[in-house]
């Protein structure tokens, strides 16, 4: 009987829920789905080093899907996504698929990585990188540099971009 009981603990713990959340370390699953409202972020339709051949800017974006900053940066992801997706490109890359002590080209991700996530770098059109920083960098200044590249008037004199809420988790993290 005992052992009857152990069993059905063990099923049951195995069928409780994983306990993630937005603001812990915990893995869930693709963030940008869960937590952007985003989910065709994940997988990359272009790689990097396809889209500095099509002379295209690019967001290379570097992130964890068990780290508390990657899940509330996805949500600036998608935003930056939403705003230029059609005249750039986002190419995330879960930081866990770069092996160290390799040699990387500059057409690699792993040739940018600094061992930090989330980590955004932004090529222009000619495979010059204009923009590289680790943390939770805010989407004005991600923004700005997109408006440099693309020749548009700066922000200060231009129609401030408003956020959209995707869905509730996105709407709690205004």
């Amino acid at each position: 009987m005992a052992t009857l009981g152990l069993a059905i603990a063990l099923w049951m713990a195995c069928l409780s829920p994983a306990g993630a959340a937005l603001n812990d370390d915990k893995n869930d699953g693709n963030i940008f789905a869960l937590y952007a409202g985003n989910g065709s972020i994940v997988p990359p339709t272009t790689s990097l080093a396809q889209s500095l051949t099509a002379h295209r800017p690019t967001l290379l974006v570097f992130y964890l899907d068990d780290s508390r900053d990657c899940k509330q940066f996805s949500t600036t992801v998608s935003e930056l996504q939403s705003y230029y997706g059609r005249v750039a490109t986002i190419v995330p890359v879960n930081s866990d698929s770069i092996l160290p002590g390799q040699d990387y080209s500059e057409t690699d991700p792993g040739y940018y990585y600094k061992g930090r996530v989330p980590q955004s770098v932004i090529f222009d059109q000619s495979g010059t990188v204009r923009f590289d920083e680790s943390g939770q960098v805010a989407f004005e200044a991600l923004d700005s540099v997109f408006r440099e590249i693309f020749d548009l008037l700066p922000r200060s004199e231009s129609v401030e971009l408003k956020r959209r809420p995707v869905n509730e988790v996105n709407t709690e993290l205004r």
